[in-house]
This record gives structure tokens, sequence and C-alpha cells, in this order.
């Protein structure tokens, strides 16, 4: 199978904060990511995804990243503790519910175009809402190219027949929902990823200022341990049950 190579991570402009997704939510969901998504964008993050299950009586799951693709334990505590309030004062949710706030994981889903850009040479699962040319809504193949300025999406069938084409061009337009399959490839590109940004963190933490001494220092004079940077697949979340406190939820 021929395939075109990725564009590498280090030449490839970040995609803009306020990039719009290909998909939305309906009912609950949809009027969470009205509210959810301005907040979001105000720390530097991007809205993923909102999914409502009934686990524990309500979960409002969020998924959210930065434009570069990574998220921190932080950023995920950041973004709980924002969107609290925010949910509660728009009273986004009727009843009693917890909040949790994730990357997007390895096998992550792809609702923008800069993300199918970045998934070049990985298999992937795209489900559309009308059917394309060939008649067919769902697919399973690895992505090739994102062509026409974003509109076309090239695609190297893994679940073709053998009297079927095996490359396809889907328009983007018709997005319903898709998803990357969880592959030793993906992972491997996955853990690199992770593995870059904490050295870049840590680069950059050791050029910047120390604190002296002070309510804010770290204790012992040390710097602070840098947190953990999540690739899109490491998951960690924050929970709100009511009015209650965050709390780290359990992997």
């Amino acid at each position: 199978m021929s395939l075109e190579p990725a564009q590498p991570a280090e030449t490839a402009p970040l995609p803009p904060l306020d990039e719009k997704r290909l998909s939305g939510e309906t009912g609950l969901a949809a009027r969470i990511a009205r509210v959810a998504e301005p907040t979001l964008n105000g720390l530097g993050l991007r809205l993923v995804r909102v999914k409502i299950s009934g686990q524990d009586g309500m979960t409002v799951q969020i998924m959210a990243e930065r434009p570069d693709g990574t998220m921190t334990i932080e950023d995920c505590e950041l973004a709980s503790e924002n969107l609290s309030p925010v949910l509660d004062v728009e009273d986004a949710v009727s009843q009693a519910y917890r909040l949790e706030v994730s990357s997007p994981g390895i096998d992550r889903p792809l609702v923008r175009v800069s993300d199918f850009r970045r998934a070049v040479g990985h298999e992937a699962r795209v489900e559309l809402a009308h059917p394309a040319d060939d008649g067919r809504k769902r697919y399973r193949g690895v992505i090739v190219a994102v062509e026409d300025e974003g509109a076309t999406l090239a695609l190297e069938r893994t679940d073709a027949r053998t009297d079927e084409e095996t490359r396809v061009r889907i328009r983007l337009a018709d997005l319903d929902e898709a998803r990357l399959v969880l592959r030793d490839a993906l992972i491997r590109e996955s853990l690199r990823a992770g593995k870059a940004a904490e050295e870049a963190a840590r680069a950059g933490d050791d050029e910047a200022p120390r604190r002296g001494p002070g309510r804010f220092s770290a204790k012992g004079g040390r710097p602070a341990k840098q947190k953990p940077v999540l690739p899109a697949g490491v998951q960690a979340g924050f929970k709100k049950k009511g009015a209650g406190k965050p709390g780290p939820v359990s992997k």
C-alpha cells in the first residue's frame, strides 16, 4: 500500500484555536458544548467532544486539548475548575451530575480538518451523515491525505472487498463521526509526542526565572515538579457532583 508521508510535526503550523469542528453534538450535549467551548478557548484549549452517560446517575464527559494535541493534568484540573461554575450558572444541566474532563485518548475522535491532517498515515473508522458517491456511509482505512483545502479526505480502505475500489475520496462536509483505530504505530507515535512535549516543557522551565522565597515558592527552595504531559491518549479527568469539590478520577 503506497501512502503519502505525513508532514513532520515540527514543521507543521499549529491550527488556530477557533478552528471549527466538522460535526457537533445534539440535545443536552449540544447545550453543554455551547456553554463549555468559550470557557475552554479562554484557557487556550479546544473542545473535542461532549458525551453524556448514565454512569453514577449522570456523567458529563468533556474532551479537550491544546491546538498541538497535548493536554496536561494541570490543564484538566484548570478546565474542570473553570467549567463547573459556568455550567451551574448557565443551568446547562438540570439534575445532579458528575463532570469529567479528559484528553481525547490515543484512539481519539477526529473532529477537525487539522485532526485528519495530523493523522495522515494512520488507520481510522469514518462514518458519514449522508452516503458517499458509492452509496456507503461507513469506511475503515488508512488516511492518505486531506485534499481540496480541507474539503476532501483521501482514504486507502482496509475493509474493501476484492471487487471494490480501495482508494476513496470522502467529503468531510458529510462527516458524522470518525475515530482513529488503535494500532502499535499509533501508540508509538503518541508516546514519542508525549516525551517530546515533556522535554520541551522541562527545557522551558529551566530557562524560566526561579521564584524567590515566599508563599508560592517550592518547598526547600527547589523548583516545583513539572506536571506530566498527556499525549492524545493518556486520559486524566476531574469530577464534580452537584456542588461538590472536584477530585481526581481513577485511571
